[in-house]
């Protein structure tokens, strides 16, 4: 049967639907002009050339990367990459034209001005009647709002966890404060009970404060020791971040070494004094908390709840070690802890 017949309705193969010669010629012409016309980025490469050069843009592709056509002609796509193109999308690009398949390929492409855009590449092979491959046909979707939602989702997934793993952590810490606490007076164990929560608050919101990142160590020690006598405070040290994971429980360590002061050490005395000071040593930190003020025992019996979650913090959760030394004008405190990055994936909760 004819294509060209006119009475025919059955058309096979990729023969055109168009009855006549006119109809036929007209059908390229208008496959052209849909093909500059449409909004959709398209490009033609010729395989039959060496390095593929473009043979044919459409405006669509010249407005969405703000070239001009003499300067795309005859070249290779590659003139698209840049910095950020991940070497794996290119050889899947490769891969797919060398074995004369179709392909989408996902790829940062960077338009004339340098403005970087998530390209999703379509690839299809054009073969001639013998078989051969002459063209490589390529659409292009400009995918990067697409992309920038998914990060932001992605984004909003991470904090919706990071919220609940805290949320936890706080409810983990505040059931050991309220279990541990100990006092014979009502009054005095919710006294304790309120003011380890208020601590906690204070790290909670200076956490808030900093984005939930890391945190500045002056800023950890100033927030929880501030409120014991600042003029008596003397504060010292080089710039550490801590991260965010390990602040709570150092802020923590921090009040109830505070406490500790106001209550026996140098802060309870009218010409006492407290120095805090720390140094780097290697990846960790060696922070020196030094009480000056009038004589004290050598020795102090008891195991309250203050060294028991002074403990559990620093040794069990920081992974650090404690050191006191009782010299005649007060005490000296060491705390030795290690890299706060590397193990602030890895805290365990209170006893």
């Amino acid at each position: 049967m004819s294509v060209s017949d006119p009475h025919s309705s059955h058309i096979s193969g990729d023969h055109s639907a168009a009855p006549s010669h006119t109809g036929f010629t007209d059908k390229l012409e208008l496959s052209a002009f849909a093909f500059q016309r449409t909004r959709l980025p398209m490009v033609v490469a010729d395989a039959r050339q060496d390095d593929l050069p473009l043979v044919l843009v459409n405006d669509a592709f010249l407005e969405l990367t703000g070239y001009g056509s003499e300067e795309v002609l005859g070249r290779n796509c590659r003139f698209l990459q840049g910095e950020g193109t991940a070497r794996a999308a290119v050889a899947e690009i490769r891969d797919a034209i060398m074995t004369e398949r179709e392909a989408i390929v996902e790829i940062l492409n960077y338009k004339k001005d340098g403005t970087p855009f998530w390209n999703e590449l379509h690839l299809s092979p054009l073969h001639d009647e013998q078989g051969q491959l002459t063209y490589v046909f390529a659409s292009q979707v400009d995918v990067t709002n697409y992309r920038r939602v998914q990060a932001f989702e992605e984004a909003e997934r991470r904090l919706l966890l990071e919220i609940d793993h805290r949320t936890k952590n706080v409810l983990a810490i505040v059931d050991s404060i309220v279990r541990l606490s100990k006092a014979d007076d009502v009054k005095v164990y919710s006294t304790a009970v309120q003011r380890r929560i208020q601590a906690l608050s204070r790290i909670h919101m200076l956490l808030a404060d900093n984005g939930w990142k890391r945190v500045s160590l002056a800023d950890i020690v100033h927030t929880q020791t501030e409120a014991f006598g600042a003029e008596k405070i003397e504060v010292l040290g080089p710039d550490v971040m801590v991260a965010a994971a390990s602040v709570q429980p150092l802020g923590l360590a921090i009040h109830e070494l505070a406490v500790n002061a106001a209550v026996h050490g140098s802060l309870a005395r009218e010409r006492g004094a407290l120095r805090v000071s720390w140094n780097c040593v290697g990846e960790g930190i060696s922070l020196e908390w030094r009480e000056e003020g009038p004589p004290v025992p050598s020795k102090r019996s008891g195991r309250g709840f203050g060294n028991i979650l002074l403990a559990a913090v620093v040794e069990n959760q920081l992974g650090g070690k404690i050191r006191r030394q009782w010299c005649p004008d007060g005490l000296r405190l060491t705390i030795e802890l290690p890299s706060l990055e590397r193990i602030a994936g890895s805290l365990r909760r209170l006893p």
